[in-house]
């Protein structure tokens, strides 16, 4: 009867071109998975009672379930797939967005930004602006990161569509219509508690099935130093296996990339600006249990986040060692070659047999599901509270029920599903899916970093400098990504060189968006009036008692794992030079 349904699936969803077929106990631990998510959605609905339970998970989180949430939520298909197809387009290098690029930051959130979230009780980094610079900085904030959230969306859904094209043969639109169902029917019933407790399922699923490639792969090459060998023959005259040694001329690595634009334009302002402020991860340490788990959530996180570069980058590595030749999407669309983005399914079919190729696609459905779980839950809390709210009160006199709030929020989720859809098809007017996403991410998060940092550490930032400054780095960031793409000469105005590559032209564009942010938030707040200092606890630094940690045993303090995490960092980067 399996072995029937398993050919009834491909037979009938087939977009022809399938590189494998699914065997009856791929097929069974497939549908098991999707019946157990929703099964988690349904038992977590009877705790989902108020708006505190919907968008925060009632604040009862411990801060390991916090933690891997706070990972997981960053680790979906568009991870897997996305970092798999940059790291095959630019090699090791693409590493730097999981190491430099995101443990600095991740440990800053936990120890300096984390008490004003959570002391200031807020319900999404929006809420936080609201609070500090009033309704123009919150609302800009909260529009540009819906339509931030959507786009994401999209991706995630792309990416779940490439992996059943490739690997399955599956038709496109099913894939991406039955996933994304899924998702919304298990976030709508229990909102973001039933998000967390199958992300943390969704981390491990796809640890089990991820691994499945580096370990055989290197198995095949003969280590590492076999794969190495491999890419130096495949790719002679390029070094893709080095971190920082290729970095001091802009033509001496496959990004074209100076390393001011790595240590400045990613390490200082896109990490810092997406895991400090990007809603998205910041939610899932807000559903905390107390200030002290808020804190090691974004810790605990950061030691996972280092390990996973073996199972994202390294898929990549090995693609260049046993399958050159992948090319860029639009050239794949063009001639009907195989693109970067398609370097994962394709270990995976290399790799996994029966069982395996169940345990595999799962891990790829899980992470589609987690990385679309995350953005339809922020959406909904940020378009609920941060903009629903405000025009509810201003036209009904009133704030609402509480019951009332639940409800937008799930129809929310419901409208943010089906408007993700449509952003889907976008992605591929780039070369690859991680492109498309730091484009996105300059645009929007990096001049918010420079707005909410100002608003946390600098008592004298005004709600003016808060609007106007948001404003000109946002409307900066986008009219330098058209200046090039209507005059590509322009690129060696923006990115230093004409010798940059997509990727390098976003780290740099993220830099000058944040410094015309920071720059106009500085110059306008000297010519208006702050608030008074009483108005600022809870909010600024220096304005804000925060509750001391000196009573906890040395072990048990934040700071010190922070510190044990970092010194592991900075050996990963020295190991890999």
């Amino acid at each position: 009867m399996l072995n029937n349904l398993a050919s009834h699936l491909n037979l009938l969803f087939s977009g022809g071109g399938s590189i494998i077929s699914l065997g009856w106990v791929d097929s069974l631990i497939i549908i098991v998975y999707f019946l157990f998510v929703l099964g988690i959605g349904w038992y977590l609905m009877r705790f989902t009672k108020t708006g505190e339970d919907f968008f925060l998970a009632g604040r009862d989180m411990t801060a390991w379930i916090a933690g891997l949430s706070f990972v997981a939520a960053n680790l979906g298909s568009l991870e897997l797939m996305g970092w798999a197809a940059a790291s095959y387009q630019y090699g090791i290098l693409a590493a730097h967005w999981y190491w430099i690029g995101a443990i600095p930051a991740m440990l800053f959130l936990g120890i300096i930004m984390m008490p004003f979230y959570y002391i200031s009780k807020t319900h999404s980094v929006p809420g936080y602006l609201k609070l500090r610079f009033g309704d123009g900085a919150s609302m800009l904030s909260a529009v540009s990161f819906g339509f931030m959230t959507v786009f994401m969306s999209g991706i995630n859904m792309y990416s779940m569509a490439i992996v059943m094209k490739v690997v399955l043969g599956w038709d496109i639109h099913f894939s991406i219509w039955v996933s994304s169902i899924t998702v919304m029917v298990y976030v709508v019933l229990g909102g973001l508690l039933s998000a967390i407790f199958n992300e943390v399922l969704q981390f491990m699923l796809i640890w089990l099935g991820a691994l499945v490639i580096p370990v055989i792969g290197l198995i095949e090459t003969g280590g590492w130093s076999g794969m190495v060998a491999r890419i130096q023959h495949n790719f002679a005259g390029g070094d893709y296996t080095h971190l920082w040694r290729t970095m001091g001329s802009f033509q001496d690595n496959p990004m074209g990339i100076h390393w001011t634009g790595i240590v400045f334009g990613l390490g200082l302002i896109i990490s810092f600006a997406y895991w400090t402020t990007d809603f998205l991860v910041v939610q899932r340490v807000l559903a905390a249990r107390d200030l002290r788990s808020a804190k090691m959530a974004p810790i605990i996180g950061a030691a996972f986040k280092m390990m996973v570069p073996f199972i994202v980058i390294l898929p990549g590595l090995l693609g260049l060692a046993v399958i050159p030749g992948l090319v860029g999407e639009k050239e794949a669309i063009a001639t009907g070659a195989h693109s970067y983005n398609e370097v994962l399914p394709l270990m995976l079919a290399r790799y996994a047999g029966p069982g395996l190729l169940g345990l595999g696609v799962t891990a790829l459905i899980a992470g589609f599901m987690s990385g679309m779980a995350g953005n339809v839950s922020a959406f909904a809390t940020v378009w609920t509270y941060d903009i629903y709210k405000p025009v509810h009160l201003k036209l009904k006199g009133t704030e609402g029920t509480d019951a009332h709030y639940v409800k937008i929020g799930r129809w929310c989720t419901i409208i943010g599903v089906f408007v993700s859809i449509g952003t889907a098809y976008l992605v591929q007017q780039f070369a690859s899916i991680m492109d498309y996403v730091q484009a996105l991410f300059s645009f929007f998060v990096a001049p918010l970093f420079g707005t909410v940092i100002l608003g946390m550490l600098w008592k004298r930032t005004t709600k003016e400098g808060g609007f106007w400054g948001l404003f000109a780095g946002i409307g900066s960031s986008i009219a330098m990504w058209a200046w090039v793409k209507i005059d590509p000469s322009a690129l060696k105005i923006i990115a230093l060189s004409e010798h940059a590559k997509d990727m390098a032209e976003n780290m740099y564009r993220a830099l000058w968006s944040w410094i015309i942010c920071v720059l106009v938030t500085v110059i306008v707040s000297y010519m208006t009036k702050p608030k008074p200092e009483k108005e600022l606890i809870g909010l600024v630094r220096g304005c804000t008692d925060i509750p001391s940690e000196g009573h906890l045993p040395w072990f048990k303090r934040p700071i010190f794992w922070a510190s044990l995490v970092f010194v592991v960092f900075l050996a990963l980067n020295i190991i890999f030079w």
